[in-house]
């Protein structure tokens, strides 16, 4: 089994800055990404932004600019720094990893999320 578990949402006013972070563990081989994706009220999942073992990443338009992910794959963790944050980022927060385990098989593993609310 693998748990991932997500911390460091919150309340900010717009213009504010948050950071989130989250950490994957249990029998894990390797990671292959670990992703950051949301979901407001009302709304689809969206994907917010990923990063792949290699370091390549990937953003929503809607957050590039502003949003910056970051991985250690030493620890199996990945942040999101989340800058000049507006109202339309309100959401539940997710972090998603994708790997193998130690016997061989694939994992697709999501958090709990944590809620991020900008006020304007």
């Amino acid at each position: 089994q693998v748990q991932v578990v997500e911390s460091g949402g919150g309340l900010v006013q717009a213009g504010g800055s948050l950071r989130l972070s989250c950490a994957a563990s249990g029998s894990i081989s390797r990671i292959r990404t670990m992703d950051w994706y949301r979901q407001a009220p009302g709304k689809q999942r969206e994907l917010v932004a990923d990063m792949s073992s290699g370091g390549s990443t990937n953003y929503a338009d809607s957050v590039k600019g502003r949003f910056t992910i970051s991985r250690d794959n030493a620890k199996n963790t990945v942040n999101l720094q989340m800058n000049s944050l507006k109202p339309e980022d309100t959401a539940v927060y997710y972090c998603n990893v994708i790997g193998t385990t130690v016997w061989g098989t694939l994992f697709n593993s999501w958090g709990q999320g944590t809620q991020v609310t900008v006020s304007s």
